[in-house]
């Protein structure tokens, strides 16, 4: 940072939500906008001569996304701060943001200016700042792993959930895994109760929820 100034770059492909968060940091005594762009390809090129203390970034955009960049930022250029801004704060992406490429914070973008500006200054000292819904999201996800290590699907039981959730009858699965209809019966039985449901559309309802299609 120079001059008392937290240097703050911002990445979005619509130049609207660009134009609305630099609305609420321009005017702070210890912001400087220094780049904005559309695109994350362009937005690398222009770190290369431009310091950057705070990257604020968009997760969902084209050519590369939230978590490419973040990823890329990380390589190139270790000492700026990624904090993520999103409509949605899926556990997934925002674990693997963390386990990969190390984000110091994520928030949706119906943050509040006073929020948004509190997580830029904790991040710029060397905090972290993740919005209360993305905690919760990451508390949710975090249990649904433990429920799929809990539950000790196979990786055939997952292959029969997919084919379950196309709709397949149990001698279309048997005829395409190449088993007895039987045995897939056997499977179907093991997968309600490994998954406490009792329906298909139960199944289908825990597969989406816990990623397993």
């Amino acid at each position: 940072m120079k001059a008392g100034k937290i240097n703050i770059a911002i990445v979005d492909d619509h130049r609207i939500v660009i134009d609305g968060i630099k609305s609420l940091l321009e005017d702070h005594e210890a912001f400087n906008i220094v780049a904005s762009s559309t695109s994350a390809i362009e937005m690398l090129q222009t770190m290369q001569h431009t310091q950057v203390d705070i990257l604020l970034t968009d997760i969902m955009m084209p050519e590369m996304n939230g978590q490419q960049l973040a990823k890329a930022v990380r390589k190139q250029f270790p000492a700026t701060k990624i904090l993520a801004l999103s409509m949605s704060g899926q556990g997934d992406i925002v674990s693997e943001m963390i386990n990969d490429a190390d984000i110091a914070g994520y928030v949706l973008k119906n943050i509040s200016k006073e929020e948004l500006s509190g997580a830029i200054i904790k991040i710029a000292a060397g905090g972290i700042y993740f919005g209360d819904q993305i905690l919760d999201e990451l508390q949710r996800f975090s249990n649904m792993q433990k429920q799929n290590e809990e539950a000790h699907l196979t990786i055939r039981e997952i292959e029969i959930v997919k084919l379950i959730e196309k709709e397949l009858s149990n001698k279309e699965i048997a005829d395409k895994l190449y088993i007895s209809e039987r045995t897939v019966e056997t499977h179907r039985k093991n997968i309600f109760r490994k998954t406490k449901t009792n329906s298909v559309i139960g199944l289908v309802k825990y597969a989406y929820e816990h990623k397993l299609i």
